[in-house]
């Protein structure tokens, strides 16, 4: 199988913590897509995905799976190894659950913070910008870490006492508003503690080599 991503950025950091996390990630070949000279805009690749969004996971039997939930979904039922998704309705329905609000409340809002009112998009990258809106969502990602920081006051991870494809997500939009200078308030310690937790996992620590 291949995967269709470009190794900086959040989304294709998803997958490749969930492959590593998997012990799967040598099982797969990496096609890199030139985002910044608009690759993803061309025809071959609206082809696979018409959302021109990375990464594209290509099966061998040339199926095209994209969106980094049902790409894990995909690895976690084809390769053994730790469960990213779930083994019961309960443990499923929570991680979506999760995996959704970590999508929702900080990866999309700062994505959007990051491209509609951020210093570091100009009009000529990221088109018509609607700044106030950007704004918004700022504060949205910061409502959000609070969340996080209460959830996480009551257990080890998102969804419960195990690691998965919510705390992966989550992971990756700190990230994210690091690199978008959208600040992580020094108050919120539980989100502090499990995001250090997280970062000394041999799945991310590989990720980031």
């Amino acid at each position: 199988m291949k995967i269709h991503d470009t190794a900086a950025f959040p989304n294709p950091g998803r997958v490749r913590i969930a492959l590593h996390e998997k012990q799967a990630f040598d099982q797969v070949e990496f096609i890199p897509v030139d985002v910044a000279g608009g690759e993803h805009k061309r025809e071959a690749f609206r082809a696979m995905n018409p959302s021109m969004t990375v990464p594209v996971l290509e099966l061998d039997d040339g199926t095209f799976i994209c969106e980094c939930t049902a790409i894990t979904e995909y690895l976690d039922a084809a390769f053994e190894g730790v469960c990213l998704t779930g083994s019961t309705a309960q443990q499923r329905g929570v991680i979506h659950m999760m995996q959704r609000r970590a999508e929702q409340y900080v990866m999309d809002a700062v994505g959007t913070y990051f491209h509609q009112a951020s210093d570091a998009m100009g009009p000529d990258v990221s088109g018509e910008r609607h700044k106030e809106w950007g704004l918004r969502q700022k504060q949205v990602a910061l409502n959000g870490l609070a969340y996080f920081d209460e959830v996480l006051a009551e257990r080890a991870y998102l969804a419960g006492e195990s690691f998965s494809m919510a705390d992966i997500t989550l992971f990756m939009g700190l990230g994210f508003a690091d690199f978008a200078s959208v600040p992580i308030p020094d108050t919120l310690t539980h989100l502090a503690d499990w995001r250090a937790r997280v970062a000394a996992r041999p799945s991310v620590l590989a990720m980031a080599a």
